[in-house]
């Protein structure tokens, strides 16, 4: 039984400690050598210079070498070794709703433990805005086990609301607002909100390297055919009851949730982030350990 499950049963200190265990027990071994961001990204350190390939960010072009070689060079950088990370976390009504293993604000937790316990190594700062409706509560960066043990509390203690939205664009404009140098920004949710975050999102992308971290449970893809629901519109607190056990209209939500999350994808590779999607009938943390892996791959791949 995984911590997640056993969280009803356990203390709010057993929980946590145990996905400190889980994720350090797990992670160390990927993680030995020279610090390296959790996505493919550059530092802000200055490097050596080398020709332009098709891909590259063409902002990162040396124009005095481009132009003493007459051939496009990119400047490339050094990762810091000091990095902060600022965490928004979504703790929205939506992320209260799981029928498989855990709830999908379980799965905000583990993601907000697992960033926080990879990057807060070697003094690297972390820190996190928690949005829930229209509030937003800042965490300032500081580095430290027992800094980021609070923040962690902050989000497994958080009041649950019965209905209400958060703005993600408003809470995305204030994390950009309030970041400091450059650094990893790491946004934890559901992507569900119909403001302008997509936009507030590829701002934040242009100064800051960017992992989106999407929380999912099977019910918001595809609905299983058990006869008359009644499904409660967590925004408004309207209910209305469904017929799951008509093929039509199962078709027609799977068709409409497949269009969100490609949307949702797409709007998350415009902004250059990451995407780590969890759901909660998978083992959260093995996809965690699949997607540190496949970005340590993409970085000895490169050139």
């Amino acid at each position: 039984m995984s911590e997640l499950q056993a969280a009803p049963e356990a203390s709010d200190r057993e929980v946590l400690r145990g996905l400190e265990l889980q994720i350090t027990r797990k992670l160390d071994g990927l993680l030995h050598g020279q610090y390296q961001g959790l996505v493919p990204g550059h530092g802000s350190e200055p490097g050596d210079t080398r020709p332009y390939q098709a891909g590259d960010d063409v902002r990162r072009i040396d124009w005095n070498v481009t132009a003493r070689l007459q051939d496009p060079h990119i400047r490339t950088t050094i990762a810091d070794r000091e990095l902060e990370t600022r965490a928004l976390v979504d703790l929205s009504p939506s992320l209260d709703f799981g029928t498989a293993d855990c709830e999908k604000r379980d799965l905000v937790l583990a993601a907000a433990a697992a960033v926080g316990f990879i990057t807060a190594r070697s003094g690297n700062r972390f820190g996190a805005l928690l949005a829930q409706g229209h509030q937003l509560r800042d965490v300032p960066a500081r580095g430290g086990s027992d800094h980021l043990r609070a923040i962690l509390h902050r989000i497994q203690s958080a009041e649950r609301l019965e209905t209400g939205s958060t703005a993600l664009g408003p809470a995305l404009r204030r994390l950009g607002a309030t970041a400091g140098r450059a650094g990893l920004v790491v946004v934890i949710s559901d992507f569900l909100a119909t403001d302008d975050w997509p936009f507030a999102l590829r701002r934040i992308g242009l100064e800051h390297q960017l992992l989106a971290i999407e929380v999912v449970d099977p019910r918001e893809l595809e609905l299983p055919a058990v006869g008359l629901v009644p499904l409660l519109d967590v925004e408004t607190g309207a209910v209305r009851e469904v017929n799951t056990a008509d093929p039509a209209l199962r078709a027609r939500y799977a068709a409409a949730a497949a269009a969100q999350r490609s949307a949702i994808a797409e709007h998350l590779r415009a902004a250059r982030a990451g995407h780590l999607q969890l759901r909660t009938d998978r083992d959260w943390l093995f996809d965690v350990v699949r997607f540190v892996t496949l970005q340590r791959r993409t970085r000895m791949a490169r050139p």
